[in-house]
């Protein structure tokens, strides 16, 4: 029997340890304190033991000893035997061996008891030595063996036997700690799932399925778009109805079930906020008169500034013509905004009139100032298929480009009338009764009868008068942003014209054909030009819509060494093939510069001057590999850059935009097969982009003249600049993974330096 185990060892020995072992041992700290956790354990657990054996009572002879030949660690390679429970027990007590034993093979002699030698226990000088050698390597090799062996007096056997037993026992002790480490993070998994269905539950009204507070960000896209169809089933079921005539008592009592489930829109009204349909369309018609005179009035309702060229409400002249009704002890507690713009657009009148009330078009109009929009109930569809006095009440957030000014929810009926062949009216109106019931919160914003008035001229040309009228609760306003904020141009007229002519004037251009070369450099065929504006507006859009103070995000505030204020959001993106996969780091900053907008705008798009601001660039100079005009000013403009980094090359994708209000380049680096592709005409919706950049706004100085005059020459509306900056980073290609300090470090470093470079390069430092 011996001269087989023996055997068996040999093999065992001429085998390496494999990957498997190794893993195992990974970490030699681990291994030592393990180590450390077993032997107090052992202590505790055996008292002492004298040196002689003892014979035990079990089965009426001697107590059965465990095979030491047993392999009892699955890492050895070579053939294993199975254990028994005796054998798990005896191994688990560590340190005995036996010296030797004989034992009888013959299976019919049962009785026979087996021969038992003596036996001791290791001493501690022994276990220290072995202990050692664990430590440095815990799968000693057949020379390690003997060489032990002959240093503590002990047989190859018993060496190899303590080794494997403390390589099980380490291994159990580790496994039940990462098992314990796992029922931890299972029941952290279930408290959250359980907090979050709290959450959900008590999210949304039990009757309409919104949101009952408005900066719930759990209604997703999906089921605000499954919402807007669920309301155009409700009515088109409802004008059935009443159309066949099926509201006989039977019927009623036939579908008295279900009559929670499909009430018409005018039961929804009637029954949740209290509102008769008659009663909501005279709201509407009110405020359509109120707009017609508020957007063809002259003075004295509206006063030009011959300061800055803004029209002036005159709200005693309003209060005065509108029969406006208020209390002395509401009215100081909320500001008054109002502005008109008049502006011509690129755009067919049926278009743009369409543009309006489909709330998918509507937020694709102004991506910049829309952060959600949907549409909550449909009032009235139209007359004979038009949009002709078409009534929807519709909910909005409403952003600045920057985390530092709060967003503003409104809820508002949007009516849609024809007043002539050529001109159409589009009329918002905030109903007290619907905001009441939806969320009181939303009281802080409230549109008074605010629109446009829509006028078709000839060759595809639209005139659109622009009035926007909001009451607002007073609140406080980051310092850099005071101005624009409290002065009407952050959410007026002059902000929605602008990017109204913006946007359809990129339309126009990306539907052109006959585009000259000079407009298409780099670019062979329109299919190519086509799909890389498309890249370029997706691009565009995302930035939009990440560095805003939408609900969707989270943003913490942190100070950088340099001193700015930094503001800081994350998100994990799972499955959208448009961006990176994995964790996103977010980072924003806003500041001011005693540099002109255009000066600013023309210094951080030109590629000749990027060496000069962008960090990746290492001084290098971008070469413009492709140029697409995009609008009519030479700053809009689509180009792809090439620069090396690192000495690898690398393509930048950049979008330059500008308008009466403000200006943004936005940027993000490419793939550079892929980028090919979309040269070519390929679809860019696979190809992933995460953009980071600036957006440029006057800092209104200008609304604050020092002195009234009438010549030209004396006027000054240059002033400084708000620039807000903006980077992305991929922390992590998991995204499973946390967000570290390490890359939040990173990337403040990222801003402190890219907004030192471009303070030196426009000779700025002390601002």
């Amino acid at each position: 029997m011996d001269m087989v185990e023996m055997s068996n060892d040999n093999n065992h020995n001429n085998n390496p340890p494999t990957s498997r072992t190794k893993d195992f041992f990974a970490s030699p700290a681990l291994s030592l304190s393990l180590a450390g956790i077993f032997r107090d354990a052992r202590a505790n657990a055996v008292g002492p033991a004298s040196s002689e054996g003892e014979e035990g009572s079990c089965g009426g002879g001697g107590r059965r000893d465990i095979d030491p030949t047993v392999e009892i660690s699955s890492e050895n390679s070579g053939p294993v035997r199975s254990r028994s429970v005796d054998e798990d027990f005896d191994n688990e007590l560590g340190d005995h061996d036996l010296d030797d034993f004989d034992e009888d093979d013959d299976d019919g002699d049962k009785k026979k008891k087996k021969k038992r030698k003596k036996y001791h226990r290791h001493t501690s000088e022994q276990i220290r030595e072995m202990d050692a050698l664990f430590k440095e390597s815990p799968h000693p090799d057949e020379k390690q063996r003997q060489q032990l062996s002959k240093q503590l007096g002990l047989a190859p056997r018993q060496i190899k036997f303590w080794f494997q037993n403390r390589r099980t026992q380490i291994k159990a002790i580790q496994e039940r700690h990462e098992n314990s480490l796992l029922k931890n993070e299972i029941e952290k998994l279930r408290e959250g799932n359980k907090a979050m269905r709290e959450t959900i539950n008590k999210a949304c009204c039990p009757n309409c399925g919104m949101a009952t507070t408005s900066r719930d960000a759990s209604i997703t896209t999906e089921d605000q778009q499954l919402r807007i169809e669920n309301a155009k089933l409700k009515a088109e079921v409802e004008r059935l109805r009443k159309a066949i005539g099926k509201y006989s008592a039977g019927a009623t009592a036939s579908c008295s079930e279900n009559e929670q489930e499909n009430r018409s829109s005018l039961d929804f009204y009637t029954g949740i906020f209290g509102l008769e349909k008659s009663r909501i369309m005279e709201i509407a018609n009110q405020a359509l008169e109120e707009l017609k005179k508020m957007a063809t009035a002259g003075e004295p309702l509206w006063i030009r500034s011959l300061e800055t060229g803004r029209e002036i409400l005159n709200y005693d002249e309003y209060v005065k013509e509108f029969k406006v009704e208020y209390s002395s002890n509401e009215r100081p507690k909320r500001s008054i905004e109002a502005s008109r713009e008049t502006g011509f657009v690129f755009v067919d009148l049926p278009k743009l009139v369409q543009s309006f009330m489909d709330v998918n078009q509507w937020k694709e109009m102004f991506p910049c100032i829309i952060s959600k929009a949907a549409t909550v109930d449909l009032i009235s569809n139209g007359e004979g298929g038009t949009k002709n006095g078409a009534v929807q009440l519709m909910f909005a957030e409403l952003q600045m480009l920057t985390p530092t000014v709060p967003t503003r929810e409104v809820y508002f009926v949007r009516y849609c009338k024809q007043l002539s062949s050529e001109q159409w009216a589009i009329v918002d109106v905030s109903v007290d009764k619907v905001e009441e019931n939806i969320d009181a919160s939303l009281s802080k914003c409230r549109k008074r009868p605010s629109g446009c008035i829509i006028e078709d001229k000839s060759n595809g040309h639209c005139k659109v008068i622009w009035v926007e009228h909001l009451e607002c609760q007073k609140s406080p306003v980051h310092s850099l942003y005071r101005t624009v904020v409290n002065g009407g141009l952050a959410f007026g007229a002059t902000h929605w014209i602008a990017t109204l002519q913006l946007q359809c004037e990129r339309l126009v251009f990306f539907m052109a054909t006959n585009v000259p070369t000079k407009d298409s450099s780099g670019v062979a065929t329109l299919a190519g030009r086509k799909s890389i504006l498309k890249l370029a507006q997706r691009m565009t859009w995302s930035f939009y819509h990440a560095i805003g103070a939408s609900s969707y995000h989270t943003w913490n505030k942190v100070t950088s060494k340099t001193g700015e204020d930094i503001r800081i959001s994350s998100r994990k993106n799972l499955n959208d093939p448009g961006e990176p996969i994995g964790v996103i780091l977010c980072a924003v900053s806003s500041l001011w510069l005693p540099v002109s907008p255009h000066v600013l705008f023309d210094f951080l798009r030109d590629e000749a001057h990027r060496h000069e601001w962008d960090i990746m660039s290492s001084g290098g100079p971008a070469q413009t590999i492709a140029n697409l005009a995009n609008g009519q000013d030479r700053g809009n403009t689509v180009t792809i850059q090439a620069m090396n980094v690192n000495e690898n090359s690398m393509w930048i994708l950049q979008d330059g935009c500008t308008n009466a209000y403000e200006s943004m380049v936005v940027y993000a680096p490419v793939n550079i097969t892929g980028m090919q592709s979309v040269i070519t005409g390929c679809d860019s919706s696979n190809v992933a982009v995460l953009p980071s950049g600036y957006s440029i706004l006057p800092d209104g100085i200008e609304s604050r003249p020092q002195v009234i005059t009438s010549r030209q020459e004396e006027k000054s509306t240059e002033g400084g600049s708000l620039l807000t900056i903006a980077f992305q980073v991929l922390t992590n290609a998991s995204p499973m993974a946390k967000l570290t300090m390490e890359s939040v470090e990173s990337v403040n470093t990222l801003i402190s330096c890219t907004l030192r470079n471009i303070k030196t390069s426009l000779k700025c430092e002390d601002s």
